[in-house]
């Protein structure tokens, strides 16, 4: 199974980017997707994740800012980044896991079977 990543890039801090992932129809129906974000020198961290039924949970960090979605025809979940801020600056994955468990499940990147390469955001003040 792969998840192709995509959308990263330098912009200035206000400004929005969009990242994509891509993977095949056979996981992306069945599973939960998520963005995580690791920044130099600090662990990785969920930024949002959709179930299959679109219900988003987000980080503290990103709520108002970020929104997750997910397209059904294009096998694609999105992340459009808006009001970015220099502490946004990362390499963003996409990530899916398997429905079926309790919310708490989803925060531990552990608990993700398949992963993205990985896009780098980078946000200059």
């Amino acid at each position: 199974v792969q998840l192709q990543a995509s959308g990263g890039g330098l912009v200035q801090a206000g400004g929005s980017l969009r990242l994509s992932c891509t993977t095949s129809d056979n996981v992306f129906s069945v599973s939960v997707m998520g963005w995580y974000r690791q920044a130099p020198g600090k662990e990785r961290e969920l930024v949002a994740r959709i179930t299959p039924s679109k219900t988003a949970i987000y980080a503290d960090s990103v709520k108002g800012r970020f929104t997750i979605e997910r397209d059904y025809i294009k096998n694609t979940v999105s992340l459009q980044m808006n009001s970015l801020k220099p502490e946004d600056t990362a390499v963003y994955f996409c990530a899916s896991a398997p429905r079926g468990y309790i919310s708490s499940f989803y925060m531990s990147s552990n608990n993700y079977d398949y992963w993205g390469q990985g896009t780098l955001v980078t946000v200059s003040s």
